[in-house]
């Protein structure tokens, strides 16, 4: 029998984690129509309302039910404005592991809801869920999602070697591949110890999926 993630929310100090739903439709074109997300990511470009509605209403409900992964939408408390989205995917569920990725809007880096939403999903993860390993692939040249993974008390295993492809604008204003390095890292339940209180400090933010 297949296992698969509850159809939950998750609450922080100022972030609601919640599933997509078709109010997101705008809110999420705009955002992974950024040049950030363009260039880190393989978010197709341009990233069209429709294709937002089929992540919202066809992608993500599968990837859960099926027991794949799963997405949520990152809001404000405040404002419920979407602020970005964090997404577990690449799930085994013998091993009890999962790989981490994140996107925050151009218009809400720098309020550290990065390392708020990834925080907060790491100790979902291996809190109510019983999780053992979570894995994050950062491209090698993208130092802001590094950071975010450090930040949260990742550890870096080694380099994946020319296994990334990345994005750089060409002179005609196109997007062009370009072949890069994966650095992994890896959370585990006890790297999480003091983590929480380091971030609350002073949270840091930086936007792209790593």
């Amino acid at each position: 029998m297949t296992s698969t993630f509850p159809n939950i929310s998750i609450s922080t100090e100022r972030l609601v984690l919640r599933p997509l739903d078709e109010d997101d439709v705008a809110s999420l074109a705009a955002m992974m129509n950024d040049e950030q997300v363009a260039a880190w990511t393989s978010v197709p470009q341009p990233f069209t309302e429709s294709g937002a509605r089929t992540w919202i209403t066809e992608y993500a409900p599968t990837q859960r039910t099926e027991g794949h992964g799963i997405d949520f939408a990152i809001t404000e408390f405040l404002t419920q404005r979407l602020v970005g989205v964090i997404q577990l995917g690449r799930t085994n569920w013998h091993v009890r592991s999962a790989e981490l990725s994140y996107i925050i809007a151009p218009w809400a880096r720098g309020e550290g809801y990065a390392s708020e939403a990834a925080l907060a999903t790491a100790q979902w993860l291996f809190g109510d869920q019983k999780f053992e390993r979570i894995e994050l692939r950062t491209a090698a040249d993208n130092t802001a999602s590094q950071q975010v993974a450090q930040k949260i008390g990742c550890i870096s295993e080694g380099v994946l070697r020319n296994a990334c492809i990345a994005r750089a604008r060409a002179e005609d204003g196109t997007w062009t591949d370009v072949r890069t390095d994966f650095i992994v890292w890896s959370l585990l339940p006890e790297d999480l110890e003091g983590v929480g209180e380091q971030l609350r400090d002073g949270f840091t933010s930086f936007g792209d999926w790593n």
